[in-house]
């Protein structure tokens, strides 16, 4: 009889597959499924019957490589369709998302589309612990339903069914049939198809699911057929993923192939219909307890081997659709259940296949037996799977029961205590309890210290001791003690059941089993016990027992179900928490002002979740816990920090400043999570007390031990979360939202630069590293004592990116979590490895565990455990070894306590060595005692699937020494971040104290010199400097001044830097800084990137230089005070000893005769120069250059300091022939004596001289830290920073902190600056000074000697850019020749300039806007122009957009070279503002081929100049100015292909990109832009373009269009499916051609190198430019993501153009010269 089916069934079509299935699953076909056959008719319900199945619309295969396009012939009618996604806002729980997604859908029938065919995707982001298998299992059983219907795991490592009952299993569950691909279709009788439909690969979030070589046909039959195969993508599908589980609806309709909209519509919502009818109530908690009774439902027998295919749709971006290449995203699943229909089940390793013992009981050889296999029984039908087993002969019935169990995986261990640890650690990590079996005695009490810590941490447990019967107690009976109640009342339930008898029915057994995993995981879930007496015998030896105890046992017998069910009633609108009971609570945070939200300790995915979206609806600061999953957060998007929530990761160490303490209020504080590991946190909500204080936890107990709470919600986060983002009230931000951000942001930064300054491994080190090398794949077990404490304070969220990061920042989460846990129920130290062993299994990710080498010793029979490696994956254990118990000495009793009593009975100092302790028990072990050793440990991944042992060498006294020293920083650094806040007169723009930028303009000087800079080897008769002065303007009026004086190098020089200026320009009018600016701690690196939108390394050193001198010092305008006191952030106060001078160094070359050259070193010295550097390297040998230098020493004597500059001239024998020459003459030290800098340390070896860095900083990438701390070296003294080569004040602040926290020199040099920039560095070495003695003063060091520094080039300035007079004079008080703080702040504050030496301003390069009209072909088009530069005679530069964009994205580029070309953008006919007018009456639409493209453009250049022009093109932009420069190179000078290709070779590829493209116009116009623009732009092909800062804007730029039909008729027309191919041309190229890609994009790096090689092919290719240039730090969007890089490549290339012009020009008239002779 044919069962009636919910679903409507269209005709079914012929359809095909592609040939990647065939090639890659049926290839391999016989050799999987050898047997499949037979067993497919034996084992298959259905078979030769019709049985109705969904069959949604068929395509006929996605279109994913050139391989599989093959299928397609060219005389077929081939239509693709693109799939419409579109994400919603994540939601707090899976049946939100459901009601979400049923609005989304709703919402579209009330306005359907109106195309006739379409393919819709609605996708909602949901909680992402495992739901898929138990929704699975929710679904009715019977004939009736929607098919098909499956579950698919992701388990990977050796699936079984035993494996689904460790931890819950992430998958994938589906419903219904949205569409379906089939292989083989029919054809006609010529073997033809007349159409062909396809799904797009570019539809990259659906995937489809199905089998390989079966037959599913048009009955819903199925028989096994080679080359044939079935795959379908489910209407309603929920995929569980490691970081983000998404619920998706998709639709998909063709009214061409009968399958209207409505029934597509009328299809899903039966599918919904029983989803949401079907779906399991409890599916958050205590998902274990219906595990085996829901897959008992499932009576089919398994077919092996099968597999079950799924596949994704890869992006056009990630093929390389030139090349031929096996399909790479196919992915197997071993472990799934798939009903076709009613009678078509495909199942593999989901069934336990065993044989069904429904009379097991009875066949038990004693009553002890039957007892002990009826508890673990009833143990596997409540989900209780993971035993550990302790040895003993008393529990032997208990062992071997749950040994024998089918689906139980067992532990052993011989010590109890470790045991009771590891399975606290399963049970945090698995969500569910694990059994714990021992034997009598003491092996019972051993569990006493798990049990304390289960109890305090409300984790569930299950111990089931054995005991003596009671006629042996009280008796002196071995091994016999009293265990009744032996835990007291650290247990929540406690059972002394009577030693098993046939007079008691098993009944009890089950009851009281039942009642016992109830009491567990109640609201206060904790452990249980059950104490099970026994007599003998204690083996299997058979004894007589009477068969009717088991009576009543008939129907548990025949199900999978346990005995008694518990239920709980509540609301199920309210999840427990009524809307009356939490009226109160919500008034009172609808009524906070300064509210703060606390996240404690969550081991809960879903309570991470909550949490988190919680945390987003509230926008107050967050402090998170390191237990609580968020505070080692990866980071998605830095530039949404305006509005995702403040998370306050250094609370504490803002705590340790007093004045942050009497600045927080709070008036309503929120807890989430169990207990806050900070002491401090703890003390500063006593101190602000009273205010509402709302608890939240889900168990009754009272955790409030300061007595704070006034409001406690007992009730999950998720419930919680559920009320108040029901509550839909208006939110306001918090008021310390700004403040407690900017204090959180320079403590990161500052604990950042510190800890990584410390060449030694320290332990914050080690938690700091820690925590950047998580991901989502691994977990962190954190030990107690001082490891969580390390990583609480020290570790850090960051930036490394999941898979998953672009579907997360779509949803607009804003970071991603990682799980963390740690035994703190207790906090005791016993225990903790095999704990996390345990949290190995339960999570079933890559754990790293940390602990102290205390810990570790506590725990070492846990390395047998470990060991044993049973259900998990890999480990590696941190174990931080200081000899003993280091926290010891960071508390108060260190101070007053003899040393000798601390090591013996604190400390318990050791030698141990736990090399042997892992060589003893064959584990793995590492030792580690540097940085680079560590981070190979934690980063370098181990092809070695095996548990490592870490050893981290530390000692206690270095220890205190560095948090010490790291709590001194970072108070400075919260009350220098305070002192700014408060010392604002100015109001702060949404709770961030902001500036606006106004104005800005750089003005060119030249400036002439009285002798040659040392640094120029030129013989010049007249000697000058040029440079910018760059003045910046706020909206106060407020002028800040800056230079940029670049040093003509390799590296910038003073066309490519105004360039740079011309963009900065561009950039920064009416931008936005924070006054946190000046705390040089990364915040002005942070805010080039986020607020210019430019990587910091992107910039020329000297034009950042300049920058953050404008800043800076406009800064210091607006607050009517200093660079000095902004950056000291301290009021210069009368009488202060602090230094207003700094002395300066006198530069002294060394040409002459040696007697000539200390003359004039003697009269430097009579001028009051205290210090004089001399440039050597100059002369032949160094042998002359010592002979001078040891005559300078006797001209000037002894007191006065002597230094050398090499300039990295010496080769390291020269160096050292130098260096042995001068030891008696006392260097202070010599800069660069050698070529090679890895020479440094070795010079200073092998002389003893001392060394300083110069040159070697230039090097530096824009964190120097890493390549700083190979200097540390003693013989490294001085660190010699030229702002304008570091890179700016922060960059030269960063390397000064690192030099003097060394003990090392830091000298600020200057570069030939003007007065201007000298004023500017005299302030900030004078910054630099306040600073070491400051900190000198701190660490009692004594008095430190002030630095000379190298600022004496002010002598070689003939004249200068200031009027004002250099405040550089000899010293009344000291006698030496010094700069003076107060003229220099008075020169920057009131700045007059001279305008002799100014050559020119510039306030930004105008652009000029206009239309020109070019007719084509009956058509008129109107093409807007945007022109910027010169119009007078040169070269011209044309600018062609890609696809959706405007000849404005062009703009800040061409600005960048305007100075050297004019430049013009245009909007590409049909673009932007171009538009279209037909000559003809009636209309007709235009062409926008490439042909058409092409000539509109020749036309309009020809308008433009008579010469030639240079075209830049990228993406679709390219693709034109490279067909331009092969078809049109007499009006083509030079092409830049950015992005771009040649096009497409094979026809058959080609007519598929015709019909992808045609789809995707027909979306654009049926869906609107703003459609079309989200599917657009979610391609992997703009992934790095998602992380720019200005990503959002720059799609709004995108929908800036007049005429979008013609947009779209442009993608159809300008398809590369259409355009001429152009590779057979590029071996023929006649032009200058530049291959232009971003460093991140695979595709059109491999397409440039391609082409570079045909092109290098070319007969012409001596007389012609070809090039390829990487961008780096970029993706496709190169000019948009790295613009400067761009400009220098654009410059660099029309130079080479240009020089390759004039030569051809010149050549070609000297021979008509000749030729005339």
């Amino acid at each position: 009889m044919r069962s009636s089916l919910l679903v409507s069934n269209p005709p079914f079509l012929p359809s095909l597959i592609p040939r990647y299935s065939s090639r890659n699953s049926f290839r391999r076909s016989r050799e999987r499924f050898s047997s499949f056959a037979e067993s497919l008719r034996v084992s298959l319900h259905g078979i030769g019957r019709n049985i109705e199945a969904a069959q949604g619309v068929q395509f006929d295969g996605p279109i994913m490589s050139r391989d599989d396009a093959l299928e397609v012939n060219l005389d077929d009618d081939l239509m693709v369709q693109v799939c419409v996604t579109r994400t919603l806002p994540p939601a707090l729980t899976l049946e939100l998302g459901l009601e979400s997604l049923k609005e989304a859908v709703d919402q579209l029938k009330t306005n359907p589309p109106k195309s006739s065919s379409g393919v819709f995707r609605f996708q909602v982001p949901v909680p992402p612990r495992a739901k898929a298998l138990f929704w699975f299992c929710s679904q009715p059983t019977s004939s009736s339903g929607v098919f098909p219907v499956f579950f698919l795991s992701k388990e990977t490592e050796e699936p079984s069914y035993k494996s689904l009952y460790v931890k819950e299993p992430h998958g994938v569950f589906g419903i219904g049939n949205a569409f379906s691909f089939v292989h083989p279709s029919s054809s006609d009788s010529k073997g033809h198809i007349t159409r062909k439909t396809f799904l797009s690969d570019e539809s990259a979030t659906v995937t489809a699911y199905g089998f390989p070589d079966i037959d599913f046909n048009e009955y819903s039959t199925v028989n096994s057929k080679d080359d044939s195969s079935y795959y379908f993508v489910p209407q309603i599908e929920l995929d569980e993923r490691e970081e983000i589980s998404i619920l998706a609806v998709t639709l998909a309709w063709n009214d061409s192939l009968s399958y209207r909209f409505d029934q597509t519509i009328s299809s899903y919502e039966k599918s919904f219909l029983q989803v949401s009818c079907h779906f399991c109530p409890n599916l958050e908690e205590n998902w274990f307890k219906h595990l085996k009774s829901s897959l008992a439902k499932f009576s089919v027998q398994e077919i092996h081997p099968i597999e079950m295919e799924h596949m994704g749709f890869f992006t056009l971006s990630e093929i390389d659709h030139n090349d031929a290449k096996e399909l790479k995203n196919i992915r197997l699943s071993t472990q799934f259940h798939c009903k076709l229909s009613p009678g078509v089940v495909f199942s593999n390793n989901m069934l336990n296949q065993e044989d069904e013992v429904r009379n097991f009981l009875k066949d038990e050889a004693n009553i002890n037996a039957v007892w002990a296999s009826a508890i673990i029984e009833e143990c596997t039908r409540l989900g209780l799977t993971y035993f550990c087993v302790a040895p003993g002969s008393r529990s032997s019935h208990l062992a071997i029961a749950a040994a024998n169990h089918p689906l139980t995986t067992c532990l052993a261990c011989y010590d109890e205590r470790s045991l009771a640890f590891h399975a606290i650690g399963y049970a945090k990590g698995s969500l569910k309890p694990a059994v714990i079996i021992t034997s009598s005695g003491t092996a019972v009490s051993n569990l006493l210290p798990a049990v304390v810590e289960a109890s305090e941490d409300f984790i569930p447990l299950l111990l089931l001791t054995a005991d003596r019967p009671p006629e042996l107690q009280g008796v002196g009976a071995n091994q016999a003690i009293n265990q009744i109640n032996h835990f007291g009342s650290f247990v929540r339930f406690f059972f002394n059941l009577p030693p098993p008898t046939d007079l008691i029915p098993v009944r009890m057994v089950l009851t009281t089993v039942d009642s016992a995993l109830h009491w567990a995981t109640g609201s206060a879930c904790g452990p249980v016990h059950l104490n099970c007496p026994f007599r003998d015998p204690l083996d299997g030896s058979p004894t007589n027992w009477s068969s009717d105890c088991l009576k009543g046992l008939d129907m548990w017998m025949s199900n999978a179900e346990p005995f008694t069910k518990y239920f709980q009633l509540q609301s199920l609108k309210s999840n427990g928490v009524t809307s009356g009971q939490i009226t109160e609570v919500l008034q009172v945070i609808k009524e906070a002002k300064k509210g703060l939200l606390l996240i404690g300790a969550i081991h809960s995915e879903d309570e991470i979740w909550a949490a988190l979206l919680l945390a987003k609806e509230l926008m107050w600061p967050v402090v998170a816990d390191v237990l609580s999953g968020v505070r080692l957060r990866k980071l998605f998007k830095p530039f949404l920090e305006n509005w995702t929530p403040a998370f306050v990761d250094h609370f504490d160490h803002a705590l340790l400043s007093d004045s942050v303490r009497n600045l927080i209020e709070f008036d309503v504080v929120i807890q989430v999570g169990s207990r806050i590991t900070s002491k401090r946190v703890s003390q500063v909500l006593e101190k602000c007390f009273p205010f509402a204080y709302i608890l939240v936890d889900k168990h009754p107990c009272r955790h409030d031990p300061s007595h704070l709470v006034t409001h406690r919600v007992q009730s999950n986060i998720v419930q919680f979360a559920d009320c108040v983002l029901k509550s839909r009230f208006p939110w306001r931000r918090s008021k310390l939202h700004g403040h407690l951000q900017a204090l959180d942001g320079a403590i990161a930064r500052e604990m950042s630069f510190q800890i990584s300054a410390e060449s030694s491994l320290t332990e914050p080190y080690v938690a700091h590293t820690l925590s950047k090398a998580l991901t989502s794949k691994s977990a962190l077990f954190i030990g107690n004592s001082m490891p969580i404490r390390d990583v609480d304070m020290y570790g850090c969220s960051s930036e490394n990116y999941s898979d998953l990061v672009d579907l997360m920042m779509s949803a607009e989460l804003p970071c991603q979590w990682i799980q963390v846990t740690g035994n703190r129920g207790a906090s005791g130290i016993d225990g903790l490895l095999s704990s996390a062993t345990g949290f190995a299994v339960g999570c079933k990710k890559r754990v790293v565990c940390v602990v102290g080498d205390i810990s570790f010793l506590h725990d070492t029979n846990g390395l047998a455990i470990l060991k044993q490696r049973i259900a998990r994956k890999p480990m590696t254990i941190l174990v931080i070894n200081n000899r003993g118990g280091g926290i010891f000495r960071l508390l108060p009793i260190a101070k007053r306590t003899e040393p000798s009593v601390l090591n013996q009975y604190f400390y318990t100092s050791h030698d141990i060595s736990i090399e042997n302790l892992c060589l003893a028990h064959g584990v793995r072990y590492v030792h580690v005692g540097t940085k680079s050793e560590l981070e190979d440990a934690l980063f370098v991944p181990s092809f070695e699937e095996m548990d490592c042992i870490v050893e981290v060498e530390s000692s206690i006294n270095a220890n205190a020494i560095v948090h010490s020293t790291l709590e001194r920083f970072a108070r400075q650094a919260a009350e220098n971040s305070l002192g700014i806040i408060s010392a604002s007169s100015h109001p702060m723009i949404g709770n961030v104290l902001l500036c606006h930028v106004s104005g800005i303009q750089y003005s060119q000087y030249r400036v002439k010199l009285c002798d040659r800079p040392t640094i120029c080897s030129d013989e010049f008769s007249q000697f000058h400097r040029e440079g910018f002065i760059l003045s910046l303007t706020l909206e106060d009026g407020s002028i800040g001044y800056g230079e940029v004086a670049p040093l003509d190098s390799n590296v910038e020089n003073l066309i490519d830097v105004e360039g740079q200026l011309q963009l900065v320009l561009h950039l920064m009018n009416g931008a936005k800084f924070s006054y946190m600016l000046p705390l040089l701690n990364g915040s002005i690196s942070s805010w080039i990137w986020s607020e210019l939108g430019i990587t910091a390394s992107s910039i020329f050193p000297s034009v950042r230089c300049g920058l953050e001198m404008a800043l800076l010092n406009a800064m210091a305008v607006r607050h009517d005070s200093s660079l000095l006191r902004i950056l000291h952030n301290q009021k210069e106060e009368n009488g202060s000893a602090q230094p207003h001078s700094v002395q300066i160094c006198a530069l002294l070359d060394s040409e002459g005769t040696p007697l000539e050259v200390a003359y004039i070193a003697r009269k430097l010295v009579e001028e009051g120069f205290s210090a004089i550097k001399l440039k050597v390297g100059r002369r032949v040998d160094s042998v002359q250059d010592a002979l001078v230098m040891q005559e300078v020493r006797r001209a000037v004597g002894d007191q006065t300091e002597l230094r050398a500059d090499a300039n990295c001239r010496w080769t390291f024998e020269e160096a050292t022939k130098f260096g042995l020459l001068v030891k008696s003459c006392n260097l202070k030290y010599i800069e660069e004596p050698v070529q090679n800098k890895d020479d440094l340390i070795r010079f200073h070896e092998e002389t003893g001289l001392p060394v300083a860095l110069d040159e070697t900083l230039d090097d530096f990438e824009e964190c120097p830290l890493r390549m700083l701390t190979k200097y540390a070296h003693p013989g490294i003294v001085a660190v010699v920073i030229k702002p304008s080569v570091v890179g700016g004040f922060e960059n030269a602040a960063l390397i000064a902190r690192w030099a003097q926290q060394h003990g090392k020199m830091a000298v600020i040099s200057a570069a030939y600056e003007s007065g201007l920039g000298l004023s500017a560095y005299i302030l900030f070495a004078s910054y630099l000074e306040m600073e070491n003695v400051k900190a000198s003063t701190e660490q009692n060091q004594g008095t430190t000697p002030f630095v000379a520094h190298g600022l004496g080039t002010y002598r070689w300035l003939s004249e200068d850019v200031m009027m004002n007079t250099l405040g550089i004079f000899r010293s009344s008080y000291s006698g030496f020749i010094e700069g003076f703080s107060t003229d220099a702040s008075k020169n920057l504050r009131d700045v007059k300039i001279n305008n002799d030496v100014i050559v020119r301003t510039s306030k930004g390069v105008p652009v000029r806007r206009y239309e020109l009209r070019v007719d084509i072909e009956g058509f008129s088009h109107f093409i807007r122009v945007h022109d910027i530069g010169d119009i007078a005679e040169g070269s011209v530069v044309l600018f062609l957009h890609g696809f959706l964009g405007t000849g404005e994205e062009w703009i800040s580029i061409m600005k960048g070279i305007s100075g050297y070309a004019r430049c013009i953008s245009v909007d590409i006919p049909g673009h932007g503002r171009s538009r279209v007018q037909s000559h003809a009456s009636e209309g007709l639409a235009p062409t926008f081929s490439m042909e058409m493209t092409a000539e509109a453009l020749y036309k309009l250049i020809e308008q433009i100049t008579p010469g030639k022009v240079t075209i830049v093109g990228y993406s679709m932009g390219a693709r034109i100015a490279l067909y331009m420069a092969l078809r049109f190179s007499n009006k083509i000078e030079g092409a830049v292909v950015v992005s771009g290709s040649p096009g497409l070779k094979d026809p058959v590829v080609r007519k598929v990109r015709r019909a992808t493209d045609d789809s995707k116009a027909r979306l654009m116009v049926e869906h609107g832009l703003e459609i079309f623009l989200k599917s657009w732009y979610s391609g992997g092909l703009w992934k790095s373009l998602r992380r720019h800062p200005h990503f959002r804007k720059i799609v709004a730029s995108r929908l800036l269009h007049d005429d979008v039909i013609s947009v779209a008729k442009l993608l159809s027309d300008l398809s590369s499916g259409r355009q001429p191919s152009l590779w057979d041309e590029l071996k023929d190229c006649d032009t200058n051609i530049s291959l232009v890609f971003g460093e991140n994009d695979v595709k059109f790096k491999q397409i440039a190198t391609k082409m570079y090689r045909e092109m290098s092919k070319s007969k012409k290719r001596e007389n012609n430019i070809i090039e390829m240039v990487e961008i780096p730090e970029a993706g496709h969007a190169v000019h948009l993501e790295n613009p400067l890089r761009v400009i220098l490549a654009l410059r660099k290339f029309l130079t080479r153009v240009h020089k390759s012009y004039t030569e051809t020009e010149l050549s070609e008239k000297l021979l008509l010269a000749l030729e005339e002779m």
